[in-house]
């Protein structure tokens, strides 16, 4: 599924909001962020990028985004939270906030 440069900057700001929810960073969470970069095509400047993305900007491009791309970040956002083997209560909660904006 191809996604604008806006809405790549808008999921990869929530991929790495729920990354970081739990204060703590796993290796495995980092390796399933390098292959997103490959799978979505950004690099490490890109993630920059997104993380000084306003918040709310990113929650408005994520609602105006076709419904199947909603389900595509839906399930990513699921995949990052569970990369580490363990759901924190801070990523559940992070992520639907996301799909709450959505």
């Amino acid at each position: 599924m191809d996604f604008t440069r806006d809405e790549k900057l808008a999921v990869v700001k929530m991929v790495d909001y729920v990354i970081l929810a739990d204060s703590k960073v796993d290796p495995a969470e980092m390796n399933l962020l390098t292959q997103l970069m490959d799978r979505f095509n950004f690099d490490s400047f890109f993630i920059g990028q997104a993380r000084n993305l306003n918040k709310n900007k990113a929650y408005e491009i994520l609602g105006q985004m076709p419904i199947q791309k909603k389900k595509t970040l839906a399930q990513l956002l699921d995949e990052v939270a569970i990369s580490d083997g363990f759901i924190h209560e801070k990523e559940i909660i992070t992520i639907m906030e996301a799909l709450g904006h959505m």
